[in-house]
């Protein structure tokens, strides 16, 4: 028998072995087997499960010849930024699961032998509550645990991908540390730890992402998991326990609702993810000439303009642009567009406006 972990460790056990998972398996039962072969599920175990193991349960996938962009714009409830990459046009989005991801989620990795492009489910937390009741109901299960549906993102201003939590049932997703005091006794006013995220990207450490092993328990943190309430999350009405879409920071909370390049574009009538946007282009995550740049601002700049309307931009980065225009007032208007359209791709160029086409 092995000794008793000290206190304050933390296990992460991977839980290899787990069946091709088809739609309509009993994904409770595949688990159930793997977690009895580590050693069985104990009180205050956190069980995490990768989503794509319940996406393909669930039947959530689109086979071929579906068109990915298509499925994405589907699965999408916002576009957040947009660009242009070698294998086509990539969107950040508020996904209809939750989370702000790239392309919402939709995967073509390790989809198995039928390959297409899996999904995410539209309500993880629900998700997560339902595989939670059908462990709770397999021979030896834990009185008390928790379950953690997981996903892969990337963040803004890190480089790389981390697992976070898509789903939750059975846990507090947040440690609220507000009204407390730090180490040296003083007071705590805004810290408050996003553990469920921190709990699945342990998780990860040992899942990986090619070894084919989907879950695994977390153990050694029983203060984050709560009791058997009829709502699968203790009875608490605790909002850390108000499920993993809690986490997910939009609306008012969110100050980066919008890339700067998109907040620009779209307050010039292109915003991300549109017709307009395709139809003055997109950035690109290569390095492009200054040319090409200036070129995208003008076109945005002159968007919405009727054809009848004369009006012409010339000149150069080097040498500045110039706006040409009959009437004054819609020359200044252009030059204006210019400039938000010019800042819209980090370009700092002189603007200048006649309003007599061949006088300067």
């Amino acid at each position: 028998m092995s000794p008793a972990p000290t206190p304050g460790t933390v296990q992460v056990i991977p839980l290899p072995g787990l069946p091709e998972v088809t739609a309509g398996m009993d994904l409770a039962a595949a688990l159930a087997e793997a977690v009895a072969r580590a050693g069985g599920l104990r009180d205050g175990d956190v069980l995490a499960v990768s989503s794509k193991l319940v996406s393909k349960a669930l039947g959530l996938r689109v086979g071929a010849p579906a068109d990915r962009e298509d499925v994405v714009a589907a699965q999408s409830v916002r576009v957040v930024a947009e660009r242009l990459t070698p294998a086509g046009v990539t969107r950040v989005v508020e996904s209809v699961a939750g989370p702000v991801l790239a392309a919402a989620g939709v995967d073509a990795s390790n989809t198995g032998p039928e390959g297409g492009l899996l999904l995410l489910p539209r309500d993880p937390d629900a998700v997560a509550r339902d595989l939670h009741a059908a462990l709770r109901r397999t021979p030896g299960a834990a009185a008390r645990f928790g379950l953690l549906l997981t996903d892969t993102a990337g963040r803004p201003w890190r480089e790389g991908q981390t697992d976070l939590a898509l789903g939750a049932c059975g846990l507090r997703v947040l440690e609220d540390l507000r009204g407390g005091e730090d180490a040296d006794g003083r007071p705590l006013s805004v810290t408050s730890r996003a553990v469920a995220d921190e709990l699945a990207a342990a998780a990860d450490l040992v899942k990986g992402k090619a070894s084919g092993t989907g879950a695994a328990l977390v153990r050694g943190l029983p203060e984050l998991v709560l009791g058997t309430g009829a709502d699968g999350n203790g009875g608490s009405g605790d909002a850390a326990a108000a499920g993993a879409r809690s986490l997910v920071r939009t609306g008012p909370g969110d100050w980066f609702a919008l890339g700067h390049r998109e907040a620009l574009r779209s307050a010039l009538g292109a915003p991300p993810g549109s017709p307009a946007a395709a139809e003055v282009g997109l950035p690109s995550v290569l390095p492009e000439s200054g040319a090409a740049r200036t070129a995208r601002a003008t076109r945005l700049a002159l968007l919405g303009l009727a054809a009848d309307h004369r009006v012409e931009v010339q000149g150069s980065l080097d040498e500045g642009l110039v706006v040409r225009a009959e009437d004054p007032v819609l020359a200044g208007r252009v030059a204006t567009r210019l400039e938000l359209a010019l800042a819209a791709e980090d370009l700092s160029v002189q603007v200048r406006v006649v309003s007599r086409p061949g006088t300067d």
